[in-house]
């Protein structure tokens, strides 16, 4: 039987590509300035440029994760269509949205009990998740079934690498990752915290460094020493309204490991993986040997 794969909007990647991969993604929302907004990827309802200008203008942002109503409205018409779904779930580590997923799939299963609906925690971010839906999708579309897709969802998520660095602390202050004396010393020293998503879907810093480019420099050096050599096809670079810092690692990559242009993807973090990230912030997403413990 045909499924249908399912995501949310914090993977990050363009319309044009969600909709080439025939993906069907929920907007997760955001609020900024008093207005609530639904992160649909292509941003028909607030533009990631000028989310990230509201950010600057010292606007708080919140988002709300998608309860199991927002997956039953998605899930019932594929299902009545005779179709089976799996869902691509952003990190249960970092929002309720997965245990919402699994609230509807119970209660979807009891009315379509011919049907099949698979949840998967990708315990992955923005466009780690994003890469990870890509390489699903590619691999549905080479003509394995659910259980294959399944599987191999499963045997590679903890592969997906997660590098990211900030530009402004005081998001990690305010989310509770740093203290307020940490905060102060990093401001004076210019001081860039190095985080990944571990194995458990977390946010964990990984390393520090001085200044913005020995940051993206230290990231960079991280992905050489840890990509997959044989399967690492695809890099995935997110940024926060800093596409030019985007390019920089790009290109940096490309002279280090011989990659071509067609194989990265540059997006903007979206709205709501931003309300908490931050403006200026820079992730990098490829297959590795393992994620960083």
């Amino acid at each position: 039987m045909d499924f249908q794969i399912v995501t949310d909007s914090c993977v990050d990647i363009p319309a044009s590509l969600a909709e080439e991969l025939n993906l069907i993604v929920l907007p997760m929302k955001v609020t900024i300035s008093g207005k609530e907004y639904a992160n649909y990827l292509d941003g028909r309802e607030i533009l990631p440029n000028i989310f990230y200008n509201l950010l600057r203008t010292q606007n708080m942002a919140t988002t709300a994760q998608l309860n199991p109503n927002d997956f039953v409205e998605v899930f019932t018409p594929v299902l009545k269509k005779g179709m089976d779904v799996l869902h691509l779930s952003f990190s249960s580590a970092l929002s309720g949205s997965y245990n919402s997923a699994l609230i509807a799939k119970k209660q979807l299963e009891e009315e379509f009990k011919d049907r099949k609906i698979e949840v998967i925690d990708t315990l992955a971010a923005s466009m780690g998740q994003g890469l990870l839906v890509t390489l699903a999708a590619k691999y549905k579309n080479e003509g394995n079934d659910l259980e294959g897709v399944k599987k191999y969802v499963e045997d590679i998520k903890l592969k997906v690498s997660h590098l990211f660095t900030v530009n402004d602390l005081g998001h990690l202050r305010r989310g509770g990752r740093l203290s307020a004396s940490s905060l102060i010393l990093g401001n004076l020293l210019s001081i860039k915290p190095l985080l990944h998503v571990n194995e458990l879907g977390q946010l964990k810093v990984y390393s520090k460094a001085r200044g913005r480019f020995k940051a993206l420099n230290n990231m960079v050096k991280r992905m050489v020493d840890t990509y997959d050599k044989e399967n690492c096809k695809l890099v995935y670079i997110s940024h926060g309204d800093a596409l030019d810092d985007a390019i920089y690692v790009r290109d940096l990559i490309k002279e280090k490991l011989g990659l071509t242009d067609e194989q990265f993807l540059i997006n903007y973090i979206g709205p709501v993986i931003g309300a908490h990230s931050g403006v200026g912030t820079l992730a990098l997403f490829y297959l590795g040997d393992e994620r960083l413990k």
